[in-house]
């Protein structure tokens, strides 16, 4: 096992460089020279060549890249153009845990209710429980996030109006990590909403997955053997189902953080999308590029997870 994690690591760690290599080359050769965007009206060539000295702009690529990339081990992105000055670093660190948090919390949503109810859906296949299950799970997977934030927004607004002394928060977000009664407010509806479409496609995907373990011989054989109807779904169906959503549940980890940006931006969570957005508008490439390389990282994780993961839900990969 140990030798696996770090033939994964090792590898992990070239994909990391590749994204890095990506990105900040895509930065370098823009379009847009954020120096002069910087300066506006201000311009002049001498304060030009002073501001660009002072971010090592004016070094050849590669050797801002090897500062990049010697940046990243400590933890510095470099300096934002847009805060004039401001580390990178400093920006994006506090709202990376409320991203971080949010993320998890709606996939904790998405994995308890969706699974069992795709499960459940499964055994009652072609019954009319079924078919309502998979309407109103179609219906909630094809609504956009920010459309169910909008109504969710719209829905607590009427509330607070038409139920006295109610005045749920409908935008922000409490202390990271803190839940207390006043954090819970702040933090529920963002989590259910940011769940709600992952949660359908989670409920269709193990419908989907255990239908099809059902049909396999080996649980006709263990229901010719007089095995328990219960007995048969958790340790023979159950298990083998989970393997395909152990993959879509890796690729979730990673996409976390950045599919959380539509709720962030309704609800106007202090976390990293209003400042990547902002960023991309401003030309602020080191802020873009800490951004992605994060995103990357957290991509990286996932599939690392997901390798664990497959060890544990099918004996067989550790033989091979």
């Amino acid at each position: 096992m140990i030798q696996f994690l770090l033939k994964r690591l090792i590898g992990l760690i070239f994909v990391v460089i590749g994204v890095t290599f990506i990105t900040f080359t895509m930065g370098y050769f823009a379009p847009d020279d954020p120096i002069k965007q910087l300066l506006g009206q201000h311009y002049t060539q001498e304060a030009y060549l002073q501001l660009k000295h002072a971010y090592r702009l004016d070094l050849p690529f590669f050797q801002q890249y090897y500062n990049f990339l010697i940046g990243l081990f400590h933890l510095d992105f470099g300096y934002s153009f847009q805060s004039k000055g401001r580390p990178v670093w400093d920006i994006l660190k506090d709202g990376i845990p409320v991203s971080i948090e949010l993320g998890i919390w709606a996939l904790v949503v998405q994995l308890a209710l969706g699974i069992p109810l795709g499960i459940y859906s499964a055994l009652k296949a072609r019954t009319w429980i079924d078919t309502t299950n998979m309407l109103v799970m179609l219906i909630i997977y094809a609504l956009p996030s920010f459309v169910l934030a909008t109504f969710a927004q719209v829905a607590l607004v009427y509330l607070d109006t038409s139920i006295p002394g109610l005045n749920w928060p409908v935008s922000n977000w409490g202390t990271p990590w803190q839940y207390s009664w006043p954090d819970i407010q702040y933090k529920l509806v963002p989590i259910l909403i940011y769940g709600a479409a992952g949660f359908a496609y989670y409920a269709r995907l193990a419908r989907t997955s255990m239908l099809e373990v059902l049909s396999q011989d080996y649980i006709r054989t263990a229901r010719a053997k007089g095995l328990l109807e219960r007995a048969i779904t958790l340790r023979h169906a159950f298990r083998n189902a989970l393997i395909p959503l152990v993959t879509v549940v890796s690729v979730s980890l990673g996409f976390l953080v950045s599919g959380a940006f539509f709720i962030e931006h309704v609800f106007n969570i202090p976390g990293i999308a209003e400042t990547t957005l902002s960023s991309v508008g401003a030309s602020d490439y080191p802020v873009i590029q800490a951004t992605t390389v994060v995103l990357a990282i957290t991509v990286v994780l996932g599939n690392l997870v997901s390798d664990l993961l497959y060890t544990v839900v099918d004996p067989r990969i550790k033989s091979e």
